[in-house]
């Protein structure tokens, strides 16, 4: 039990500082010829090396939730579970829908009014996205959970890789049924209870694979893009493709090994900042308007990135940390 909490709140750290990389670099994307080429590369090389983010945080729930041996009941589950990720979904969506309306020559409501109308199908700011394809996931998770617990162990990894090879055929553009995002985000929680309860795929495979794939994901980004003379990345930073599967199973693993090995001062603060990492999550993007709307990038994004994630995660925490001290407001930072 000990080693999965160290694990676990290593991996929400690092993950949550990961999706803040990819949202403080957001503006450098689309500056390819207007900021000097070395400039451009720093940006897009942050990005193509964060990109695992998102998946890491569904394999941990994959991890936690398959690995529950409790009985499954209906109502904790719809209550405790789902209930404690969708209704704080829901109002966050509501307030950034507002804040949407937000601009540097003053407010504008009918942008605030348009995009909380099209909240039902889109996230109403960039960073909810992941909770479209994240919430359908737990209608898979009670039936993976159940066949988990029945299925030999031969039966999920082979299921598993199936799965893997979906992933190759999107990133290849062969597309079909198993195209589906349901399907291809599920596997991630498959792959993180394969990662978790049979130490499978090892180390010893991952970590060359991964190392390969972060570079030739940053590779082709950068090739694309100075081909096509602006943003060019296919499918390369999907998320549903195995380049970065491999690389987040990497990010999983190398986590994993290295976490016993941290000073108790650290795993303790470690803790703390596992705890607001959902938090971080919704929050950061606040503190990241003013650094995205008056363009506030001086030097170098090789430190300027660092920078403001250090900034606006920061913040994030400590408001987080704020919130969950009263009652009626830990439910948003749950």
């Amino acid at each position: 039990m000990r080693e999965k909490i160290v694990f676990v709140d290593l991996l929400r750290c690092v993950a949550a500082a990961a999706v803040v990389v990819i949202h403080v670099l957001g503006p450098y994307r689309e500056l390819l010829g207007q900021i000097p080429d070395h400039a451009w590369i720093t940006a897009v090389s942050y990005n193509s090396f964060s990109r695992w983010a998102v998946p890491v945080f569904i394999m941990i729930s994959g991890a936690l939730m398959l690995t529950d041996s409790r009985p499954f009941e209906l109502n904790y589950y719809v209550r405790r579970r789902l209930g404690k990720v969708l209704i704080p979904f829901l109002v966050w969506s509501v307030f950034y829908a507002f804040f949407s309306g937000l601009t540097p020559a003053g407010y504008q409501s009918s942008t605030a009014l348009t995009t909380l109308a099209e909240m039902p199908v889109h996230e109403t700011y960039y960073h909810l996205g992941f909770f479209y394809y994240f919430l359908p996931l737990y209608l898979v998770i009670p039936f993976l959970q159940a066949w988990v617990k029945r299925a030999e162990p031969t039966a999920v990894k082979g299921v598993t890789l199936v799965w893997m090879l979906l992933t190759a055929l999107f990133l290849l553009y062969v597309d079909g049924p198993w195209s589906h995002q349901l399907v291809l985000y599920s596997g991630y929680l498959l792959l993180g209870y394969c990662l978790y309860r049979y130490s499978w795929p090892t180390l010893a495979w991952l970590l060359p694979l991964g190392i390969v794939a972060l570079l030739l994901t940053d590779y082709m980004v950068l090739s694309r893009s100075f081909a096509a003379g602006e943003y060019s990345v296919g499918r390369w930073l999907s998320y549903k493709t195995l380049n970065t599967v491999l690389i987040a199973a990497m990010v999983f693993v190398v986590c994993r090994s290295i976490a016993d090995r941290l000073s108790e001062e650290t795993l303790a603060k470690l803790a703390f900042v596992s705890r607001y990492s959902l938090g971080i999550y919704l929050l950061h993007p606040i503190f990241l308007w003013p650094v995205r709307a008056f363009d506030w990038y001086f030097i170098h994004p090789v430190l300027m990135i660092p920078f403001w994630t250090l900034v606006a995660g920061g913040l994030a925490l400590l408001t987080s940390w704020l919130l969950s001290r009263h009652r009626l407001t830990a439910w948003l930072v749950p």
